[in-house]
């Protein structure tokens, strides 16, 4: 069952078993819909029963063995078997392997999702066992996720964290002194750490007691240090200091930026702050502003989808558009695309939030809202610039799509980013902006969407072979050769243990054809858009993730984290 969306079954199973009021159920739907906590809290919270009470209840309900992980022998080796990231999305943890099974600890035994997906990647047969939602998370927390690496830097750095507590007035100084202050060195050890493990984001958050340091490394967090609380409001000061920020304010979210050279490579940190219940959170996006180095052919799309891309972004006008979920490499593509195009014959303007990539002979223009330099504003003037192509960071608003599509209409070639499910939806999106169908079918010329998927570990890269059952229930038969080859990392030095290292693309373009402007112009719905795509031999995202997980850059595993799976529905 799943903990979010089958609240009801539990509550029901719990008043059936007598562990349960109905009224307690009843107070517990009301507390539901006030917290974002997983129903077992919830219920735990509203009657006299604990969490055990509750997986035991699972377990003699759907007939499997409860397992008590603080009393269990887990064994090392079968937890690395599994991601860390699908165990912690289905709450479960790998604990014994057999010759031909694996025994997995299970909040959720009717979790066939899961089930299918261990099997898929392992090739084993799956034996579920029931145990609590917190001491699952209690023992992922233990055997996975990244080594203590900045905890261990710190300890060689020799600096005492009582020691840190009585820093903040001392970092808070401009005198020369305070640079060798012990919370200065845990600033810049935490940053250089993240540059070395490839992360985009070091995420500093507090808790009531305590504090978490976390890196995203290949679009995934993981905690990598809990220091005291008592060293927040240094470490916190340390960083707005870095940043120009307001090391007073604390109550209002701020943003900052500041530059730094980690082993030898200049790099760009964006800081943004943002007050807590339990003090200030802080965010910092590690930003490669070397952007002569940014090439589409890095990017991991197809041959043949490079093949039609190619032409639409040399087209002397027109619009096109990419679009994705955040974090899903938007920017990087459209930076990509504007170095590929580059040249002195070009005059290229961009206006962005922020300029996260700078491009040598490109004039980039950073929204600054405060003085009323918006998307809309600057594309107003740009077109007085005479600019041969315009980006624009992002549309959001009706008053921007609609000066975007006009500069695509007379004469520009107009970038821009959605944020939309797939390709086909970018043109239900504009005209549920407010822009014309007809202004669309004549301005649009194609549409990107993608997603990022992490790539298997070269050093740790072994084949299997799915269950073909699995890849039934999983919908892939027509996707996948039965018969087929796949790849999984298992896990080392070089990856951290995650069996990833690095990341790529996953695309589906969708040409914007004569048969797709009469669809547009009829305001056809995005699933007819997309057919019409398909017939015109689209290769959408899934499809691609899978070809490269036949080729062993990523896994099978991975590409469904990550695609959307209308395809697997249809």
């Amino acid at each position: 069952m799943s903990t979010l969306t089958k609240f009801e079954q539990l509550g029901q199973l719990l008043v059936d078993r007598g562990l349960l009021t109905p009224e307690q159920l009843g107070q517990g739907r009301r507390l539901r819909d006030g917290t974002h906590d997983s129903p077992v809290e919830i219920l735990a919270r509203v009657g006299n029963v604990t969490p055990e009470d509750i997986a035991r209840a699972i377990a003699d309900a759907y007939d499997h063995p409860y397992l008590d992980l603080t009393a269990a022998v887990i064994e090392s080796k079968a937890v690395t078997m599994v991601p860390a990231h699908l165990c912690r999305r289905h709450i479960l943890i790998p604990v014994e392997h057999r010759p031909g099974y694996l025994v997995v600890a299970m909040a959720d035994p009717l979790n066939l999702l899961a089930i299918d997906e261990i099997r898929l990647i392992t090739g084993l047969e799956v034996r579920v066992v029931v145990a609590s939602y917190g001491k699952i998370l209690n023992a992922l927390a233990k055997y996975q996720g990244l080594p203590d690496t900045v905890s261990r830097a710190v300890r060689d750095l020799g600096v005492d964290y009582d020691t840190l507590r009585t820093e903040d007035a001392a970092v808070t100084q401009s005198a020369p002194a305070a640079v060798d202050a012990p919370i200065v060195k845990l600033v810049q050890t935490t940053i250089t750490e993240a540059s070395r493990q490839g992360a985009s984001d070091i995420h500093i958050e507090p808790l009531d007691d305590a504090l978490i340091v976390r890196y995203r490394i290949d679009g995934v967090l993981h905690d990598v240090m809990t220091p005291p609380k008592q060293i927040h409001a240094a470490l916190v000061s340390r960083i707005k200091i870095m940043a120009n920020m307001d090391i007073g304010e604390r109550r209002l979210p701020q943003d900052g930026r500041f530059r730094l050279t980690v082993e030898g490579q200049e790099s760009d940190f964006r800081v943004s702050t943002m007050p807590t219940i339990w003090g200030e959170k802080v965010a910092l996006r590690i930003l490669d502003k070397l952007g002569e180095f940014l090439s589409l052919d890095g990017l991991g799309m197809a041959p043949d989808t490079m093949q039609r891309f190619l032409p639409l972004i040399l087209s002397p006008h027109g619009m096109i558009l990419v679009t994705g979920p955040t974090g899903s490499g938007k920017s990087t593509t459209l930076a990509s695309v504007l170095v590929k195009i580059n040249s002195p014959e070009k005059h290229i303007l961009t206006i962005e939030d922020p300029v996260e990539y700078r491009i040598r002979r490109i004039n980039q223009v950073q929204v600054n809202v405060r003085a009323g330099l918006t998307f809309a504003r600057a594309l107003r003037h740009f077109v007085r610039q005479d600019p041969d192509v315009i980006m624009v960071g992002e549309i959001r608003d009706h008053e921007t799509a609609e000066v975007a599509v006009h500069a695509a209409l007379t004469g520009h070639l107009v970038l821009s980013t959605l944020h939309t499910n797939d390709a086909a939806s970018a043109v239900t999106r504009l005209i549920d902006m407010g822009v014309e169908p007809f202004l669309i079918a004549s301005s649009l010329i194609g549409v990107v969407a993608q997603r990022l998927v992490r790539m298997i570990c070269p050093r740790c890269k072994v084949p299997y072979a799915p269950p073909p059952d699995a890849l039934d229930r999983l919908g892939l038969r027509r996707f996948v050769d039965g018969a087929a080859l796949f790849f999984r990392g298992t896990g080392c030095e070089h990856c951290a243990h995650t069996g990833y290292r690095g990341r790529t693309g996953v695309f589906e373009l969708l040409a914007v054809s004569d048969a797709i402007r009469e669809l547009v112009m009829r305001r056809a719905p995005s699933t007819v858009i997309r057919q019409q795509a398909l017939d015109q031999n689209m290769s959408t995202m899934l499809a691609d993730g899978l070809a490269k997980a036949s080729a062993g850059i990523t896994s099978i595993e991975e590409v469904l984290r990550v695609v959307y799976t209308e395809d697997l529905i249809a």
